[in-house]
């Protein structure tokens, strides 16, 4: 894990993966979405977002962020749109051939609306990349502000901790 600490650090972090499923947690006592259609509206985004993340295409990943993006990491600290794009940029330079992807934890998506504003998420997420052959993880939790605008979801904060 020591390289993960480094990759983290040094790039704002983000989080979904092809399969995620867009369904709610069905246990009793888990939470229970507002509003199930905004949950499944935020949680198709997480899942395109990162389905983008996990096939190393900045083009597209730029695209679920505003221009005027402010992503706070614990360790890395504070990055603006260019700066979070660049990172991306260098994170899947520096990992091109070492399977580096996320995936949301099973049940852990949770979406609250924001009364003229769109949305806030908040889950935990695994990363992963392959180190000395071998697969290396980490879970950490993060929280996304999502703004809806013209018909347009776009992420506008993020907080990423827990590193």
């Amino acid at each position: 894990m020591k390289n993960w600490y480094v990759l983290l650090s040094g790039v704002a972090m983000l989080g979904a993966c092809a399969t995620v499923k867009t369904t709610m947690p069905a246990a009793a006592g888990e939470y229970k979405p507002v509003d199930t259609q905004l949950y499944r509206t935020i949680a198709q985004q997480d899942s395109l977002m990162f389905v983008a993340f996990n096939q190393h295409d900045v083009a597209k990943l730029q695209s679920f962020f505003a221009e005027d993006l402010e992503f706070y990491h614990d360790k890395g600290g504070l990055a603006n749109f260019q700066q979070t794009m660049q990172g991306f940029r260098s994170l899947f330079d520096q990992n091109k051939t070492t399977g580096l992807h996320r995936q949301l934890v099973p049940g852990t998506l949770e979406v609250y609306p924001i009364n003229n504003y769109g949305a806030v998420e908040t889950y935990q997420h695994r990363f992963c990349h392959v180190e000395n052959g071998r697969d290396d993880c980490g879970t950490f939790k993060n929280m996304m502000v999502w703004r809806l605008r013209d018909g347009r979801w776009q992420v506008t904060r993020v907080v990423s901790y827990g590193h």
